[in-house]
């Protein structure tokens, strides 16, 4: 298999937001926080932010910093997340059977690409993204997914964002909140990297991933860190 190489990734929770509290969360210090807290984004316009949910804000966040501190350039993204933008689902669910009907407004940002669509605007990205939901939380088959195409060279490098926001109480005992290695899957939280088929200065750290653990995005994350 072709070596894959990464950039130190950039990190946003609740509670953590400086390289040294994610240092902190790593060797069990510091937790996140189950809180609807959301990074203020405030190089973006007072109205284009106004609407947006904690994952939109997170995600524009991260894509925001690791392209200040890699200097990657207008690069495609690809996003993954394990239940998307899911209150404003909730919310879209709720006017189905109240109102019987669906806001224009709520439903295009209720999409599951919504986050890194708006990421892109907000950073003025025009290189395109995907995005992959990872089913029954294989995060490992979601990032090598998202590697594909630097494996077989069909493209030099993208930006890797994963992201999760809080899940609502009306969703408790619905969805699973626990990984296999014991991670709470309800935390909030995102990270993005820059990912490269390549060895440069922005990605110098090459990842196995044979052996990486891929049990859990937090597990992974406290790997890479």
């Amino acid at each position: 298999m072709k070596k894959l190489y990464i950039s130190c990734p950039v990190a946003w929770a609740p509670g953590l937001s400086s390289s040294d509290d994610w240092q902190e969360w790593k060797e069990g210090k510091k937790e996140i926080l189950k809180s609807s807290e959301a990074p203020s984004i405030s190089f973006t316009p007072p109205l284009f932010r106004r609407r947006l949910s904690q994952l939109c804000k997170m995600v524009i966040q991260a894509v925001h910093d690791i392209i200040e501190q890699t200097s990657c350039g207008d690069i495609k993204q690809t996003f993954v997340s394990t239940y998307g933008d899911i209150k404003r689902q909730l919310d879209v669910t709720r006017q189905t059977l109240v109102d019987k009907e669906i806001l224009p407004a709520s439903f295009s940002y209720s999409v599951f690409n919504a986050p890194i669509a708006l990421a892109s605007i907000a950073c003025k990205l025009k290189s395109g993204y995907s995005v992959i939901f990872p089913a029954e939380n294989m995060f490992k088959d979601a990032f090598i997914t998202a590697a594909a195409p630097l494996l077989c060279g069909d493209e030099k490098s993208q930006i890797f964002v994963f992201g999760n926001e809080l899940i609502p109480e009306e969703y408790e005992g619905v969805y699973q909140t626990q990984a296999p290695d014991g991670s709470d899957l309800n935390e909030p939280f995102v990270f993005a990297m820059v990912i490269s088929g390549e060895k440069s200065q922005g990605c110098s750290r090459e990842i196995d991933l044979e052996n990486c653990d891929f049990s859990s995005p937090q597990a992974f994350l406290k790997e890479i860190l």
